[in-house]
């Protein structure tokens, strides 16, 4: 992994930058004799070999992982690792600048990426990683794949640019021909659970594009890694069905959402977590102005293609108007606002995904 190095401007000294095992700047002391260099690592304006910084927390990351071992290289404490007998894997990611959106926090689909990114690590460290894309040995000399088909995701709190967080994930038998993978995302520092999520996912043929029962072989391969665990307790769960909008029963339709090539996954199909964008255009647009996505529960129901023309339909269900009736009040209710979804095609109206959101007012900042 590719480190960033910056450097902090020193009054009338020369800084000199110098690229090393561990991307280090090399500042200048104040003197400005080379006695007094001293190496500084950084990601993210955050130092990495132990050497504290003014105006920097102490106990960081990167102080409590690096200074032990003086020429240890940076991308180390950010590989991912097993633990509790090799049943959860877990990784460490910094949020970047191009994670954030206007609000400077991290957004729904940055949340998504990152667990998507566990997960295949999860499967290419396992030891049990085939050819394609997150598929094991046996699946793909069977052309099999992987797809989701139901994501439920709780955020209790979203990072800000350069905040450091830790996800674990794991999975389980979900019935008989099906895989549940759940995660949790944790403040580093803190250890705060901030995230939680959960999701089903089938096997496809990657060529004729049906779905397929779980082969012997495969299961041999995964139940080795199953941990019967659940990130999201049974009872707080979304787990009803997503009603189906309609054009009658829609508030708004945005038309004419295009995939475009950089949408496309190595399977050769939209990647999911494109659509949560595509969902979103048809929220208004106080709306993701002034509040949080905390809950997204999404229902995939078939492929989306490059070609393929898409309408994002949006709906406030019953309890989100009540809400909204009573925004006045000094404590507004825990889930302010709350929309049913549907992404489907435009011309022929195929579902391609129903969802299931809810909002909570944004703290406000003085």
């Amino acid at each position: 992994m590719a480190s960033i190095a910056a450097s902090y401007l020193i009054p009338r000294t020369r800084r000199g930058l110098t690229w090393g095992r561990n991307s280090s700047v090399v500042i200048a002391s104040a003197g400005g004799s080379r006695s007094g260099l001293r190496s500084v690592d950084l990601v993210n304006g955050k130092k990495v070999n132990g050497v504290h910084i003014p105006g920097e927390k102490k106990g960081s990351l990167f102080m409590e992982e690096t200074h032990v071992e003086g020429n240890k290289p940076l991308h180390d404490c950010l590989l991912g690792r097993f633990v509790e007998e090799n049943f959860v894997y877990g990784q460490t990611f910094i949020i970047r600048s191009y994670e954030i959106g206007p609000d400077k926090t991290a957004t729904m689909e940055t949340l998504m990426n990152l667990l998507q990114e566990t997960a295949l690590n999860h499967v290419t460290c396992s030891g049990i990683a085939g050819n394609d894309f997150g598929a094991t040995r046996e699946m793909s000399l069977r052309k099999l794949i992987w797809v989701v088909t139901r994501v439920h995701v709780q955020v209790q709190r979203y990072s800000c640019w350069g905040d450091v967080v830790e996800i674990d994930t794991w999975v389980d038998a979900a019935g008989k021909n099906g895989m549940r993978r759940d995660w949790i995302i944790r403040d580093y520092h803190t250890r705060e659970i901030i995230t939680r999520a959960t999701s089903t996912w089938v096997i496809m043929n990657r060529e004729t594009r049906r779905l397929s029962k779980i082969p012997d072989q495969v299961r041999e391969e995964l139940t080795p890694f199953y941990l019967n665990r659940i990130a999201i307790p049974t009872d707080k769960n979304d787990s009803e069905k997503i009603d189906k909008l309609t054009d009658e029963t829609a508030d708004r339709i945005r038309s004419g959402l295009a995939p475009r090539w950089n949408d496309m996954d190595a399977n050769q199909h939209v990647n999911n977590v494109k659509y949560i964008g595509w969902i979103l255009e048809s929220v208004p647009i106080n709306v993701l102005e002034d509040y949080d996505l905390t809950s997204m529960t999404l229902e995939y129901r078939r492929e989306c293609r490059q070609s393929n023309l898409l309408e994002s339909l949006t709906s406030t269900t019953t309890a989100a108007a009540a809400a909204a009736a009573s925004a006045a009040i000094e404590e507004p209710p825990k889930n302010n606002l709350q929309y049913t979804h549907l992404l489907r095609m435009q011309p022929n109206k195929a579902e391609i995904v129903r969802a299931r959101t809810q909002w909570n007012s944004k703290p406000k900042r003085y």
